[in-house]
């Protein structure tokens, strides 16, 4: 399954603007995980990490597989995972484990990989449909 955005040829999930956006994101969520107090790193930092994590790793999985059907299943996963991260950097702000400014930060670039997935969602079914 060859993609192209605009005329470059997308190979590898690596390629992808949103996988790429989505590791920075995961890289930062550590950063905000490690800096918790010990108690909390376990707790809600575990499952920061874990969310942040899974957005990119199941765009790279999707992309692997030889279907569009379970590429689009994985894109929404990594959106469903999103989601999730949102809520946890919320939870971390209210209870003041993580600064309101930085889980905003955050939230917002979570977002946008959520529209950018969504995109690339939509992509894919009309590919599927006019191919």
């Amino acid at each position: 399954m060859l993609l192209y955005v605009g005329m470059t040829p997308i190979n590898s999930f690596r390629d992808l603007l949103v996988w790429q956006k989505a590791m920075d994101l995961a890289v930062r969520c550590y950063g905000v995980s490690n800096r918790m107090p010990k108690y909390e790193q376990g707790v809600l930092g575990y499952q920061i990490r874990k969310c942040a994590v899974s957005m990119p790793s199941n765009i790279a999985e999707g992309k692997a597989r030889q279907s569009t059907a379970i590429y689009t299943n994985h894109l929404w996963i990594a959106h469903g995972s999103g989601a999730e991260l949102e809520t946890q950097l919320e939870l971390g702000a209210r209870v003041k484990v993580v600064s309101e400014k930085e889980a905003a930060v955050l939230i917002s670039d979570t977002q946008e990989i959520g529209r950018m997935l969504q995109g690339l969602v939509r992509s894919l079914e009309r590919s599927r449909e006019n191919g």
